[in-house]
C-alpha cells in the first residue's frame, strides 16, 4: 500500500495541494517581486523505517534574501529499502518526477515573469538538489556522476551536499 495521491502535495499551511495549485502559489510568491532572485529548487530524501521507507520531495522557490516559500510530496513503501543505489536512484526518480512537472510552458511561464527586469538583476534559476555528497567518508559519493548526470539531462541544475539542502535539511526533517 502506498500512502498519499501521486501529486499530493502538503506544507504547514496546506494540505492535499494538486501540482497545479503548487503552480500557483509558486507564479504568486514570484509576481510579488518580479525584480527578484529566484531559485526553483526540489530535492527528495528518504528514512527507512521498520516496515517501511518514506520518501519526501521538496519543492522550494526561493527569492535571495527574500524568503522562501515550500511544500513537501510523500511517499511511503511498504518495505525496508536497505540497498543504498536503490534509494538514491528512487529519490533521484521522485525528483525527476516533479521537475517534469515544470513543463516547458510553466517554466516559460516563470522566466516571463522576471524576463523584463533580468537588466535590474533579476533571475532565475531550476536547481536539482540530490542527497548525495563526493566526500572521501561519504557511502554515496559513488553514485554522484551517475545522478548528477541524470540531473543535467532533464535541463536542471544538479546540486550535491553540502549545497542540496532542499534534500539533506527540508525534505529530511519530513522523513523521521
Amino acid at each position: 500500500m502506498v500512502t498519499n495521491q501521486k501529486h499530493s502535495f502538503q506544507n504547514l499551511q496546506e494540505q492535499s495541494l494538486t501540482f497545479e495549485q503548487v503552480f500557483n502559489r509558486i507564479l504568486k510568491f514570484m509576481n510579488r517581486d518580479p525584480r527578484g532572485n529566484y531559485r526553483l529548487m526540489v530535492g527528495t530524501d528518504s528514512q527507512v523505517h521498520c516496515d517501511r521507507t518514506i520518501f519526501i520531495t521538496g519543492v522550494v522557490i526561493q527569492n535571495a534574501g527574500k524568503g522562501a516559500w515550500a511544500c513537501i510530496r510523500k511517499k511511503v513503501i511498504p518495505r525496508k529499502m536497505l540497498h543504498l543505489h536503490e534509494r538514491i536512484s528512487y529519490e533521484t526518480s521522485l525528483t525527476e518526477e516533479v521537475v517534469s512537472l515544470f513543463t516547458v510552458e510553466r517554466k516559460n511561464e516563470m522566466i516571463n515573469l522576471v524576463l523584463p527586469f533580468i537588466y535590474q538583476g533579476a533571475t532565475f534559476t531550476m536547481e536539482g538538489h540530490l542527497d548525495i555528497g563526493s566526500g572521501k567518508r561519504n557511502r554515496t559519493r559513488e553514485f554522484v556522476n551517475e545522478m548528477v548526470t541524470r540531473m543535467e539531462s532533464i535541463g536542471v541544475e544538479p546540486k550535491i551536499k553540502p549545497e542540496a539542502f532542499v534534500a539533506s535539511s527540508y525534505a529530511n526533517r519530513y522523513t523521521k
